[in-house]
């Protein structure tokens, strides 16, 4: 998916217009940033507490020197990208732009996460099994053969760098009782740091349970 495909209904603001009137919307459309355009060009996208801080906010924008900043991701790039970029810069807005570098509309952080919870598996059903391993023993074919073994899928998977040097690999399973894939984990020597979701089974055991029962009062 590119990321045009998730263009949010962002107002635009003139050079014109004044940082009042910017504050407005910001404060309407619960953001901290609108992008500046003018015929199809983006200008810069400006700041709320660059706005507050300014001396004439009732003036227009392009007679202050906040028309500098320019941060935007291509309409081709991906999701991904944009996120990067809205988290390094701590942006709750960011300008998409065409190959011409034409304003084409802007993503917002609130539909970047929607975009993630929809696209990542973390909305379904399902436990959390957290490992820890050495950077040179992390083999990921290996772990996706463990959890097979247990009729398990990895609906998601996320790898970062802890200050000690190792790697945390968080997975997310579409089973909520995962004890079994733990155990395997164990037999295999990875250290298991953190469980989420059922870790003995009894989910499935109060599943079978409770379909009896309706069996049952039928």
């Amino acid at each position: 998916m590119n990321i045009d495909q998730l263009i949010s209904p962002v107002p635009t603001l003139l050079p014109e217009d004044t940082g009042n009137k910017a504050l407005e919307l910001m404060e309407e459309n619960n953001i901290t940033e609108l992008p500046v355009v003018s015929d199809d060009n983006y200008v810069a996208l400006v700041n709320e507490n660059e706005i507050l801080d300014w001396e004439k906010p009732g003036s227009a924008l392009n007679t202050s020197e906040l028309l500098t900043y320019k941060p935007a991701v291509f309409a081709t790039g991906h999701p991904f990208e944009a996120m990067r970029l809205m988290h390094d810069m701590n942006l709750s807005v960011l300008p998409i732009l065409d190959s011409d570098n034409k304003y084409v509309g802007s993503v917002t952080k609130d539909s970047l996460l929607k975009y993630i919870t929809e696209n990542s598996g973390i909305n379904n059903p399902g436990g959390i099994v957290v490992l820890e391993v050495n950077p040179r023993n992390y083999a990921l074919p290996e772990i996706a053969r463990i959890c097979e073994n247990e009729d398990v899928a990895i609906l998601n998977l996320q790898v970062h760098g802890t200050e000690q040097g190792m790697l945390e690999i968080t997975l997310k399973l579409n089973r909520s009782s995962v004890s079994a894939v733990v155990s395997s984990f164990e037999r295999f020597n990875y250290h298991v740091k953190d469980v989420y979701g059922e870790s003995n089974g009894n989910d499935d055991i109060a599943g079978k349970y409770n379909l009896l029962m309706n069996y049952i009062n039928m």
